[in-house]
């Protein structure tokens, strides 16, 4: 069953969203303290610039103000089996978090044992430190780390897994500009069989200038080069970039289509966490205390 949230403000259903930070915004972001609602999926990126003290410090955060933190797992990053156990077992017993995202790291070259996401799901470290909500990266644009096909038996190798297991995978997109081709490329997802939720990017409010930065931070250069390639689009984003452009297409899809695997927005908050979070609220995706209070009074009354 998808999720359901009520929109105050135009009396619909609105579609969930999960947003992600850097690990420093965790750590020094005045902001951050009640601005998203509790539970809120907090993705934090990991690019290989935050001592392992600090990240997982930034996960503690991100659970002690009450969200829930989902700390990514670079696979190629990892340096050894030693450097993977130590880091899953520091985010579960210190950081609190029991929900993780693991990508492939976007090295050419592997800094240890693992290149590839399923060599890290195949460990069973996840499972032994109870990790059974998994995401998975999806890249509806393509990326050069490999082909479109080699893609593709990917995420079917990461649905037998999760057959075999008792892990609950996602699948997690990057962030995008054109929501036909990410629904598109989520439909043909599900006509291959492989049967995973998935949680599409999309870039919240921002100035292209602060786009490029906040990619760079986050290593998402790819869709920018993407973005690039697009002169009518890159001058749109020079002046306003509304999110709505690409989440309006993208929610009516999942409200209209009820067997359709795309579940909600995952958001990349580039115009700053405040931007996205008066966003997401003002859109129905996310509700504060009285919009909750009053919420449940409908359902009482309904």
């Amino acid at each position: 069953m998808k999720p359901i949230r009520y929109d105050m403000h135009a009396g619909r259903t609105a579609m969930p969203a999960s947003i992600e930070i850097a690990p420093r915004q965790a750590l020094e972001s005045r902001d951050l303290p009640g601005l998203f609602p509790p539970g809120t999926k907090t993705y934090l990126c990991d690019v290989g610039v935050d001592a392992v003290k600090d990240f997982v410090r930034a996960v503690r955060r991100v659970r002690d103000l009450g969200y829930e933190p989902v700390p990514h797992i670079p696979a190629r990053r990892m340096r050894s089996h030693v450097e993977l156990r130590d880091r899953v077992q520091a985010y579960a017993e210190e950081g609190g978090a029991s929900d993780v995202l693991v990508v492939g790291g976007g090295l050419t070259r592997p800094a240890g044992p693992y290149s590839s996401t399923m060599e890290v799901l195949s460990t069973g470290i996840l499972d032994r430190h109870s990790f059974r909500d998994i995401g998975v990266a999806g890249h509806p644009e393509g990326t050069p780390d490999f082909s479109a096909a080699t893609a593709s038996e990917a995420l079917r190798l990461k649905r037998d897994f999760a057959r075999r297991s008792d892990a609950r995978l996602r699948i997690v997109t990057q962030f995008g500009f054109d929501a036909a081709v990410y629904l598109h490329w989520a439909e043909s997802v599900r006509a291959a069989g492989i049967d995973l939720p998935i949680h599409l990017g999309v870039a919240g409010p921002a100035k292209i200038a602060t786009l490029i930065r906040f990619a760079a931070l986050c290593g998402i250069g790819n869709s920018v080069s993407v973005l690039k390639k697009r002169p009518s689009a890159l001058t749109a984003l020079a002046t306003s970039h509304s999110p709505e452009s690409v989440a309006g297409p993208i929610e009516r899809h999942w409200a209209e289509t009820t067997d359709t695997p795309v579940r909600q927005l995952h958001v990349f908050p580039f115009g700053g966490l405040a931007a996205s979070a008066q966003w997401l609220y003002g859109r129905g995706s996310w509700m504060d205390a009285t919009a909750i209070q009053t919420a449940a009074g409908d359902r009482q009354h309904a």
